[in-house]
C-alpha cells in the first residue's frame, strides 16, 4: 500500500511491516524513519540480524533474505541506492536480478523486515509487488509553512527567539532541503545564543544561500538597474568558487522561467503549471509576478538568446564567460 509520510510514522508506532520502500528527495525524513524502524525492531547485531546492502553487494541480497539470523528471532535488511527500481529504456522486461526479488517478496516474510531506500524510482514489477504486500513511501520535501513550523520547534527548544516571517524568509534564501536548514539554522542558534534573537540581518551575514535564491537578488538589481550591486552579486559568486559554467546555466534557466511567467500572465494562464512548480515553490509565484513586471517579453528573449551565444562562443573559445556574463548584465542596464 502506499502511505503518506505522516500515516507512515504513525503506523511504526503500532507494528512493523515486512517491507518498505521509502523513496524521494528528502532523505533527511527518511533516515528518521529508518531511525525509528531500528530503534522498533530492537537490538541490532551487524552481519547477524543486521544487514546492510547497496550496489556494490547487490548479489547477496538473496543469500541474505534466506540465511536465518543465528540467534536471533528476526533479521533487518537495509537496501540502499541500488539502482532495482529503475526500468531499462532499451528493454520493456524486467532485469534478473528485479524478478528473481520480486518472485521472493511474493511469499510471506516472517523472520525477515526488508527496508528498500531509493531517491528516484520507476514503477516496475519490484515495485508493484512491494506496492501490494508492503508499504511504500514517498517522501517530499516539505512545504514551507512545515518548514517554518519544524525551525520554530527548534530555535524554542534552544530558548532562541525567531518570528515566522524571519524563519520563512530564511527557508526561501537556503531553500527546502531540511537537512541543510537544520545545519544551518544551528549556526544562527549558536551566533544569536540563549534568550537571543534571530533576525534577517544575522541570516545575510551568516547562513549560505541557495544560488537560485542569489541569482533572484542578482535579477532584482538588474530590474531597477542598480548594475554596480548585480556585478558585485555576480563577483562574490565567483569568489567563493561557484562554477562560472553553473552560473550561466542557472542564470538562464532564470530568465527562461521569467519568460514563460511572462507569456503565462499575458494569456491568463495558471504560473504554477506553466513553470512546473512543486508544492514547496509556490511562494515562488509571487516573486516571479514581481520581477516579469519590470521586463518586456521581448527583452526576456533576447537575454536569453544573448545567454545561448555566451555558452557556444565560450566553449568554441571566442568569448571568457564571465566577461561575456558582465556585458550582458550591463547590456540589461543600458
Amino acid at each position: 500500500m502506499n502511505l503518506s509520510y505522516d500515516n507512515l510514522e504513525k503506523s511504526l508506532a503500532k507494528e512493523l511491516s515486512s517491507i518498505y520502500l521509502l523513496h524521494g528527495p528528502e532523505q533527511y525524513l527518511i533516515s528518521m524513519v529508518v531511525n525509528k524502524i531500528k530503534k522498533n525492531f530492537g537490538d541490532l547485531l551487524p552481519g547477524i540480524n543486521y544487514i546492510q546492502v547497496d550496489e556494490s553487494n547487490i548479489d547477496n541480497i538473496l543469500s541474505e533474505i534466506d540465511s536465518p539470523a543465528f540467534g536471533c528471532d528476526k533479521k533487518l535488511i537495509i537496501v540502499k541506492n541500488t539502482g532495482l527500481f529503475k526500468k531499462d529504456g532499451r528493454k520493456k522486461t524486467a532485469t534478473p536480478m528485479q524478478e528473481k526479488i520480486t518472485e521472493y517478496l511474493k511469499e510471506e516474510l516472517e523472520d525477515v523486515i526488508i527496508v528498500f531506500i531509493e531517491q528516484e524510482v520507476d514503477k516496475n514489477i519490484l515495485y508493484e509487488q512491494i506496492e501490494k504486500t508492503g508499504i511504500v513511501c514517498k517522501v517530499d520535501e516539505l512545504k514551507i509553512e512545515n518548514l517554518v513550523i519544524r525551525l520554530k520547534k527548534i530555535c524554542d527548544l534552544y530558548k532562541v527567539n525567531c518570528s515566522e516571517s524571519t524563519l520563512r524568509y530564511f527557508v526561501e534564501v537556503c531553500g527546502t532541503n531540511l537537512l541543510n536548514l537544520i545545519n544551518e539554522i544551528r549556526k544562527l542558534i549558536e551566533y544569536a545564543g540563549e534568550n537571543g534573537t534571530i533576525t534577517i540581518e544575522s541570516i545575510n551575514k551568516l547562513s549560505i544561500k541557495q544560488l537560485d535564491s542569489i541569482i533572484f537578488e542578482l535579477t532584482d538589481n538588474l530590474a531597477i538597474r542598480k548594475i554596480d550591486i548585480a556585478i558585485e552579486t555576480l563577483d562574490n559568486l565567483i569568489y567563493q568558487k561557484e562554477p562560472i559554467q553553473k552560473i550561466l546555466i542557472t542564470l538562464y534557466n532564470h530568465f527562461k522561467k521569467l519568460y514563460l511567467c511572462s507569456i503565462a500572465i499575458n494569456l491568463n494562464k495558471d504560473i504554477v503549471n506553466t513553470l512546473n512548480l512543486k508544492p514547496n515553490q509556490i511562494f515562488l509565484v509571487s516573486k516571479y509576478r514581481k520581477q516579469v513586471s519590470y521586463f518586456k517579453v521581448d527583452e526576456l528573449k533576447k537575454i536569453l538568446n544573448e545567454l545561448v551565444n555566451l555558452d557556444y562562443n565560450s566553449k568554441i573559445g571566442k568569448i571568457d564567460v564571465e566577461v561575456g556574463l558582465k556585458s550582458i548584465l550591463c547590456n540589461c542596464c543600458s
